[in-house]
């Protein structure tokens, strides 16, 4: 082993035992590793078999799931469960990765879709998980079509690496690709072929730019599409959803490959989240037992329904991040059988998207059909958050701003109200969830 690599180890290393003995985790260890040696990740992610889980929405829930199922079938598996996806948090995740006692070596990883070609000249794949891309952090990203362009650009790079796309999604049928593709997607009661929602993006076909109609629309772009005028339509699924038995706004029950499964999260979205995992778990082999007993132990994970105590009223933390996210979210509290308070934070910093317009286009109106006696705005952009709210109709006097988000517990906390659901752009999360900690109703952030 090069000398430079020896000191990144031992430097990255004694990072995270300082760090962790602190009740902290950090991207910090993979950085400071990097510093000695930049080629450091490929040496420690040798002989790995590595999944890696991109796109715009679902990864980090997807990972987690993932992970549980493959615990069960083969003990310890590497991973990034707050969801640190650039190249310093990939490099940490694989410095302080545990060996598992079955010696098979397998990470799961969730990696952001502008790094993946840069963290794949470091690591090889064996799998690729694409779970969609919708129009997020634009001042990022841009057009949906440049981020699919950028997780193609990294797959590429490990061309024999099978790529696992959501056969739903008009883009990942779009164009070939060098790898090995499979699909998976909701193959549930078809009807006639009809016009998505108009305020919907990404339904061109990508062959001859006609609007495409879909003979099952889960939501968004997401179904099984057909064009009228050329005949390009979605591809066999290799993994398919028949049955959606049972959507509550904490638990989604579903039928995959003639096998009945459950979550403990709630919402529509969840449920391709599930889907992505169990398709990975058939693609590795593993039994629907050891499935079913992964996904009994799966819970909520850092900010994606996660649930904690203010007080004495029972919260749940959603991550919200763009306008498709944000209106799925809505759908899944929407299913509450109970009244809550609601909390929108908004921030606006560059791991947010410095462009908060998109707010405009989620699906906010659905606020008026559900019993919400208070409403809290939040975050650095209160006031916009607060403007949009009072826009879809709620009662204006009913909604408070507050910047300070010690204020929003405080206003939470002060409710009648026994429940309250906290949606939340990703620094405002991580801020709140800050909060949390110090308060010991949720656990820090490790990493």
């Amino acid at each position: 082993m090069k000398l430079n690599t020896l000191m990144g180890l031992t430097a990255g290393k004694s990072a995270h035992f300082v760090l962790s003995k602190m009740g902290r985790g950090s991207t910090l260890p993979g950085k400071i590793a990097l510093t000695f040696d930049k080629d450091i990740l490929d040496t420690i992610a040798k002989d790995y078999e590595i999944v890696v889980v991109t796109g715009t929405n679902g990864k980090t829930l997807t990972t987690a799931l993932t992970v549980g199922i493959l615990k069960e079938a083969f003990g310890e598996i590497v991973t990034n469960p707050s969801g640190a996806n650039m190249i310093t948090g990939i490099t940490s995740t694989f410095l302080t990765a545990k060996r598992a006692k079955s010696g098979k070596k397998i990470a799961v990883l969730e990696i952001d879709e502008a790094s993946l070609p840069k963290i794949t000249e470091y690591i090889t794949p064996n799998l690729f998980v694409f779970t969609n891309i919708f129009r997020d952090q634009m001042d990022r990203y841009g057009e949906i079509y440049t981020t699919y362009q950028m997780i193609l650009d990294g797959a590429a790079k490990a061309p024999k690496a099978t790529i696992l796309a959501n056969g739903d999604s008009p883009l990942f049928h779009s164009t070939k690709v060098v790898n090995p593709v499979k699909y998976y997607g909701f193959d549930t009661e078809k009807h006639a072929p009809k016009l998505a929602h108009y305020n919907t993006e990404g339904i061109l076909c990508p062959h001859c730019q006609h609007i495409l109609k879909y003979k099952l629309n889960t939501y968004a772009n997401l179904g099984d599409y057909v064009c009228e005028h050329c005949g390009f339509h979605r591809p066999k699924l290799d993994y398919a959803l028949t049955e959606l038995t049972k959507i509550t706004n904490t638990t989604s029950e579903f039928v995959i490959d003639n096998q009945s499964y459950k979550i403990n999260v709630g919402g529509l979205y969840n449920i391709y989240n599930a889907l992505a995992a169990v398709s990975v778990a058939e693609f590795f082999g593993v039994a629907p037992e050891q499935i079913k007993a992964g996904f009994d132990k799966s819970r909520a994970v850092f900010g994606r329904q996660e649930t904690f105590k203010i007080g004495d009223k029972s919260c749940t933390l959603v991550l919200i991040k763009n306008p498709v996210g944000a209106s799925q979210a809505l759908d899944m509290i929407k299913l509450a059988p109970y009244p809550f308070t609601l909390s929108v934070l908004l921030n606006a910093n560059y791991a947010d998207g410095i462009d908060t317009s998109w707010i405009w286009d989620a699906n906010f109106e659905a606020i008026l059909d559900m019993d919400i006696p208070q409403l809290f705005a939040g975050g650095v952009r209160h006031s916009e958050i607060a403007r949009r709210l009072r826009v879809t109709g709620y009662d204006d006097t009913k909604i408070t701003e507050a910047e300070n988000l010690e204020d929003i517990m405080t206003l939470i906390e002060s409710q009648p109200t026994e429940h309250a659901y906290i949606l939340a752009t990703y620094t405002a999360m991580l801020q709140f969830r800050e909060i949390l900690a110090n308060r010991h109703a949720v656990g820090k952030e490790m990493n």
